[in-house]
């Protein structure tokens, strides 16, 4: 697999994150397969379930769990403190509809998960790689859209929201050249919690732009 969807920047893992990985692991973690597995089969219940790619240190992602027990969540991250500080929240909370899946998100794609199988993916504030010859790192290009769109059931959405406004003209713009989905700019949902990274961004007057796009 080439292309990866992130360059790490360096791992600072704290103690308190290393332990929560390593003992919560079992109850939260999802192994990494060159596989298909049964996505359904990972969760207590049977019920939609929702793909977040690169949720950081998971702030949003456990809140939005905590206020859906009706949807699953399954987390796709490299980032090793994110997935310590977000299986701690977990566990605090005892909530049971959230796995975690430490790998590039291609990769996830490519060997783990089945077509038409996935209702939802968000993608909260990726990095939006301000640099022009940087560009190509960006995860929303056509690659992006076409493996999104395969593994999303039919009316499956993708759900992003960016702080970069350079950022959120070229997600208009890659969109505007596929047929794979309809939709664009909507209001902020109700439902996306204010996290500490967006309230970051928008004290330095960061316009935040967000996306709702089904799959046509």
């Amino acid at each position: 697999m080439t292309n990866r969807s992130y360059r790490l920047r360096g791992v600072r893992i704290t103690p308190a994150q290393q332990a929560a990985r390593d003992t919560l692991w079992e109850k939260y973690g999802v192994s990494f397969e060159e596989s298909q597995i049964d996505l359904d089969a990972l969760f207590p219940k049977k019920q939609p379930l929702v793909m977040e790619i690169g949720y950081g240190m998971g702030e949003a992602t456990w809140q939005i769990a905590k206020a859906n027990p009706h949807i699953n969540y399954l987390g796709v991250e490299v980032h090793m403190p994110g997935v310590g500080k977000l299986m701690a929240r977990l566990a605090e909370y005892e909530l049971t509809n959230v796995r975690l899946i430490e790998r590039d998100v291609f990769e996830v794609f490519y060997y783990m998960v089945k077509d038409e199988s996935l209702d939802g993916v968000n993608l909260f504030f990726p990095d939006p790689w301000p640099k022009k010859r940087h560009f190509k790192r960006r995860i929303v290009q056509e690659r992006f859209l076409s493996e999104v769109a395969a593994k999303l059931k039919p009316g499956g959405y993708l759900q992003i929201a960016t702080d970069w406004v350079p950022y959120a003209e070229w997600i208009t713009e890659i969109f505007s050249q596929t047929n794979l989905f309809t939709g664009g700019v909507i209001d902020r949902p109700d439902w996306r919690p204010l996290t500490r990274f967006e309230g970051q961004g928008i004290s330095k007057d960061h316009a935040v732009n967000d996306f709702k796009f089904v799959k046509a």
